[in-house]
């Protein structure tokens, strides 16, 4: 009896396709059918009706229509989370496969925040050309906030960061590496530089921080209110590093980012930046290496995180 099968079994004898749950992803992200329909290569009357299909097969109405687009009602955003998940992992097969037939190992791809990529990443990747040179990593580095997402659409295996707190922690797997300490750097011919100063003379300048909402600009601000002191008058909202630098090196800002990096630009007093000697207590909650619940890691993030763990092991010694 059709009640007694598999609820998977049910769906694909009612004729569910791959294509269809592609397509409620696409009109998920982008809100419009049209849109959708273009990201399927597909003309958008085909899409309302595989639409309309998919919603015949699984029993129940998937989307809304509206003034503005299409949005998912609540069983329509249940299935595209679910189709989410199994796109992905088929994504993650069909990598794996290809690899194996080309006699690679394959692929890891990696998120980190700043201060990790640097002090971790880089001593890993350099490992792992030597034991494994048939294995690809490619590093994307940004907030945790991008990081994440990333992770969840299935564009990163892993990354070097934190959970924002909007996020259900439950989604994800954290191993704690330890705490990211922040620096606020200026141009070598900044004001500041070389002088006796304290935190309250740097906000007499511009800023140059992450986006509001991030985990390093929560961080900053809530380390000047703790003191009693105000929020920077004008701060230039930027997630690029290389962006950072330049305002930094080209105007009289004062920036902020992980001490590893600052250290690196500073090169001993060499370099293009100095760190100021305030706020040396500053840093960002502890980092992890953050992985999805619930999804089993592919062969070559197995192999990459087997010698990150080495590393940590090596340094917690």
């Amino acid at each position: 009896m059709a009640g007694s099968r598999d609820a998977a079994e049910e769906l694909i004898s009612r004729g569910i396709k791959l294509r269809q749950l592609a397509l409620l992803v696409a009109v998920e992200r982008s809100g419009q059918l049209s849109r959708a329909a273009a990201i399927m290569n597909m003309t958008q009357p085909a899409a309302s009706r595989m639409l309309a299909d998919l919603e015949r097969i699984v029993g129940a109405d998937l989307t809304l229509r509206h003034s503005r687009g299409v949005s998912l009602t609540p069983a329509g955003e249940r299935l595209a989370e679910r189709a989410r998940i199994m796109l992905r992992d088929l994504d993650i097969a069909g990598r794996e496969v290809r690899d194996i037939g080309r006699g690679r190992l394959g692929a890891v791809r990696l998120g980190s925040v700043a201060g990790p990529s640097l002090e971790l990443v880089l001593p890993v990747v350099r490992s792992l050309e030597r034991s494994e040179p048939n294995l690809r990593v490619t590093i994307e580095v940004d907030s945790s906030d991008r990081l994440a997402a990333d992770l969840l659409a299935g564009e990163l295996d892993l990354y070097l960061g934190r959970v924002p707190d909007r996020l259900d922690p439950a989604s994800f797997d954290l191993v704690p590496i330890g705490p990211e300490p922040l620096s606020l750097i200026v141009g070598r011919d900044h004001p500041l530089g070389g002088n006796p100063c304290d935190l309250s003379d740097c906000l007499a300048h511009d800023w140059v921080m992450q986006p509001p909402g991030t985990v390093l600009r929560a961080t900053v601000e809530r380390y000047l209110l703790d003191r009693g002191l105000v929020l920077p008058a004008s701060v230039i909202s930027t997630g690029s590093l290389m962006l950072t630098l330049a305002f930094v090196m080209h105007s009289p800002a004062v920036g902020v980012l992980s001490t590893s990096a600052a250290r690196l630009f500073e090169a001993e007093n060499r370099g293009p930046v100095l760190r100021l000697p305030v706020a040396p207590d500053l840093a960002v909650t502890p980092y992890a290496i953050v992985t999805l619940r619930g999804r089993e890691p592919t062969a070559a993030a197995r192999v990459f995180l087997s010698v990150l763990r080495e590393e940590l092991q090596q340094r917690a010694v």
